[in-house]
């Protein structure tokens, strides 16, 4: 059908339908319905062209109903009992969408960008009251019945620390950067993350999430940079449990192929007009470290590493554990973008300005956690965070919701949770032993596995 309708009340357009995804090229794919008007002549010396989508106008004096000659140049064509995407194509996840970030944007209800800091603090209240209170109960009965079940549950709670901490730093907390500054160095320093090191290595991240080389987060070796790595760096990387140890590491040292560290002011990180943030996050954290060695002295060190060193590997093995998941381990391979087609993709979605938003939502993932859903807030519902990081976490699962229907087949629609969502831990292993680099040339890429690593023989 034509996008626009010549009536009695003027050019008006229909209400907007989203086709399926097409592959190929970003500027010859960009409008599947796009239309081509000829000039009529509605009499009076008026007349309209409308040529790709673009309105041009002359002298219009009219305002009656009137054919217009219409050649469709595309449509997508359904056959009962057979599924046609594309023309006959089957669906590419690396292909452009059909969509841009504003019809997303303008799916989700107002109410979900505003910003409640006395919910926020509710939140903050509630997890370390929590926090206190498990770690009154386990050092009373202080039993060997009891710790196991303290660890895992108070490692949870460090976790959702973490992610309130990680609210702050992207301004979804509160619309008070001063209130995110000061909760945030609170809750990271309380689980040894120095804050602004974190906060700009993650909008690193965000930045450029999806490019093979400039990512910060989890982002795939490239084949030389794998290729060149001792066989036991290659067995730690992709053998459990030392995937999900790597955050501490990678505070200090980046990933393989990178340099710089999140503490130091003058690390590859960070810009000159950034150090003294980094400074101060860096003095928090050794201050909380400092603490920690104190009270050490108080409560004895085995009554420490009980209290607060197992649960602080506890969740550094969540946050391992969660954010490999929201970019691997999906049942259909994830596209990587370097090079021009990370521009053309870009630059079809926005033109030439906020590009860097969009791609960093359609390759990431959702994940459904059962319970701890709600304890963690909600941190798996990953892919409008990523289009949209201001959205607070306690508005993430609406927005999802009103998004699908835009989003289509680029919102992969995660596996339902037991309870305990044991399910990950297959999704884990599974994409550890597939998932090991890219290859060195190509603009869209995908995970290759290396045979040698696996055991497994070349096909």
């Amino acid at each position: 059908m034509a996008s626009w309708v010549l009536s009695e009340c003027g050019l008006r357009p229909l209400p907007r339908v989203y086709p399926k995804p097409r592959t190929g090229h970003p500027l010859l794919n960009s409008n599947p319905t796009k239309l081509r008007f000829s000039r009529t002549d509605l009499g009076n010396g008026s007349s309209f062209c409308l040529s790709s989508g673009i309105l041009r106008e002359k002298n219009w004096a009219l305002r009656v109903s009137a054919p217009l000659r219409v050649q469709q140049v595309e449509e997508e064509k359904s056959k009962e009992g057979e599924r046609v995407i594309n023309g006959g194509q089957e669906f590419d996840p690396g292909a452009p969408p059909p969509f841009k970030l504003s019809d997303i944007r303008e799916a989700i209800p107002k109410h979900c960008w505003v910003k409640d800091p006395w919910r926020s603090m509710g939140y903050v209240a509630r997890d370390v009251a929590v926090v206190f209170g498990l770690a009154a109960v386990a050092a009373y009965f202080n039993n060997w019945v009891v710790w196991p079940l303290y660890w895992f549950a108070q490692s949870t709670m460090f976790w959702a620390l973490f992610v309130l901490g990680h609210d702050c730093g992207h301004g979804s907390f509160s619309s008070d950067p001063k209130l995110n500054s000061v909760v945030g160095h609170i809750l990271h320093s309380s689980i040894l993350v120095p804050y602004h090191g974190w906060r700009i290595s993650h909008r690193t991240h965000h930045q450029n999430h999806g490019h093979v080389e400039n990512d910060e987060s989890w982002h795939p070796l490239s084949e030389k940079i794998y290729k060149n790595l001792d066989t036991v760096t290659k067995k730690l990387r992709f053998t459990l449990p030392f995937p999900l140890l790597a955050y501490p590491i990678y505070l200090w040292s980046r990933s393989p192929g990178k340099q710089g560290s999140h503490f130091h002011p003058d690390s590859d990180l960070f810009v000159p007009n950034e150090k003294k943030d980094v400074i101060t996050s860096t003095v928090c954290w050794t201050a909380m470290l400092a603490l920690l060695v104190g009270l050490s002295f108080v409560i004895g060190p085995v009554q420490l590493l009980k209290l607060y060193g197992i649960p602080y590997l506890g969740n550094v093995m969540w946050l391992d554990l969660v954010t490999y998941l929201h970019h691997h381990g999906h049942e259909d391979k994830l596209p990587w973008y370097r090079g021009k087609e990370w521009i053309h993709l870009l630059s079809y979605v926005f033109g030439k300005t906020g590009m860097e938003l969009f791609k960093r939502g359609l390759t990431t993932l959702d994940r459904d956690y059962g319970w701890i859903n709600n304890i963690h807030h909600d941190i798996g519902t990953h892919v409008i965070h990523h289009l949209f990081p201001q959205i607070p976490h306690y508005h993430l699962i609406e927005a999802t919701e009103a998004a699908k229907p835009v989003l289509g087949e680029y919102y992969r629609e995660p596996k339902k949770s037991a309870p305990l969502p044991f399910h990950l831990l297959g999704d884990l292993i599974r994409s550890l032993k597939k998932d090991h680099y890219v290859s060195d040339v190509g603009d869209v890429v995908y995970y290759q596995t290396d045979p040698q690593l696996t055991g497994a023989e070349k096909s």
